[in-house]
């Protein structure tokens, strides 16, 4: 086993979760990896603005992402990024990761944290019409929408606080929701209801895009009439919840049927020394306070089996 490419502990994805895991094992000594496919920071560099961080009155979700990740390089931790893992060997005590480029690397213990990602509507001429006025980043896409007409999809707190960010550039956002209530915070409820630019359209669904170029206008269904209305519009942004980025781990990991990875208490998987954290796990709320507090959890509780692992082989 060449020591070069082994690892106490490998973290596969780099968002909030894994980077957070990354500081705490690598402060306490851990030879800590941490393998990340996409970019690092995860889905949080998609925000423009938090505002909601204990201890941090305002930050874009690129500068918080980018402390984390220098924060776990200052303590010794490891960051590998733009490669995929290729394939997974989990269940003997030392687990094999092999990794896109045909790198393999071993560990005594893995943190699963690979995220998710935005979930589309799957109507007609989504697929034609993204990066060309479909778009899933307000942070990415807002100011392309300067001064025109847009439609945000969903009712949860990302739609909202999302159209409300948008309102910087565009002169009217339209909230297309399927529910005749929204399933956020009081606050941005409020937040959005109060902006002089943000219309809202209730209990109805997109049904298709429209376009030449770029995108032209949409169809809305209404759901207690099943009227469908072509609404004109230069842009749509969808905020309906993100999948996990788990299919890598079928029949690796115990999986729920949302595809989510089933943990306990401790962050614990079926498979023993293999834990998992994040947007990515079986959970209720899905905050970065939430994540940053499953890396905590998921960190701490590889340290713990290390160091038992230690003790029982002396």
């Amino acid at each position: 086993m060449s020591t070069d490419n082994h690892y106490d502990s490998i973290i596969i994805g780099a968002g909030p979760a894994g980077l957070t895991a990354g500081i705490y094992l690598a402060r306490a000594r851990v030879k800590t990896l941490i393998i990340n496919e996409g970019i690092v920071g995860g889905q949080i560099i998609l925000t423009h603005e938090i505002a909601n961080y204990p201890g941090v009155e305002n930050i874009s979700g690129y500068q918080l992402a980018m402390i984390m990740k220098k924060q776990a390089e200052n303590f010794g931790c490891t960051i590998i990024n733009g490669k995929s893992v290729k394939s997974l060997e989990l269940e003997n005590e030392v687990k094999n990761v092999t990794l896109s480029d045909g790198s393999i690397f071993t560990t005594n213990s893995i943190i699963l944290s690979p995220g998710g990602r935005s979930r589309t509507l799957g109507i007609s001429g989504e697929d034609i019409f993204k990066g060309k006025g479909v778009s899933y980043c307000a942070t990415c896409d807002g100011d392309f929408f300067t001064d025109k007409e847009i439609v945000v999809v969903g009712g949860g707190n990302s739609a909202l606080e999302e159209a409300v960010s948008l309102t910087k550039y565009a002169k009217k956002v339209t909230i297309v929701h399927q529910l005749d209530h929204f399933q956020a915070s009081q606050y941005a409820i409020e937040e959005a209801k109060k902006n002089s630019k943000v219309n809202f359209i209730m209990k109805s669904s997109l049904s298709s895009f429209k376009g030449n170029e770029s995108i032209e206008s949409v169809d809305i269904k209404n759901l207690e009439t099943n009227e469908i209305t072509n609404f004109k519009t230069d842009g749509v942004f969808v905020f309906i919840g993100y999948s996990p980025n788990t299919e890598f781990l079928k029949d690796k990991v115990e999986l729920n049927r949302r595809g989510e990875i089933v943990v306990k208490e401790d962050m614990s998987t079926n498979i023993e020394g293999v834990y998992a954290a994040g947007d990515s796990i079986t959970k209720l709320y899905r905050q970065i306070t939430t994540t940053v507090a499953d890396g905590t959890i998921s960190a701490l509780s590889v340290s713990n089996y290390l160091e038992k692992s230690r003790i029982n082989k002396n």
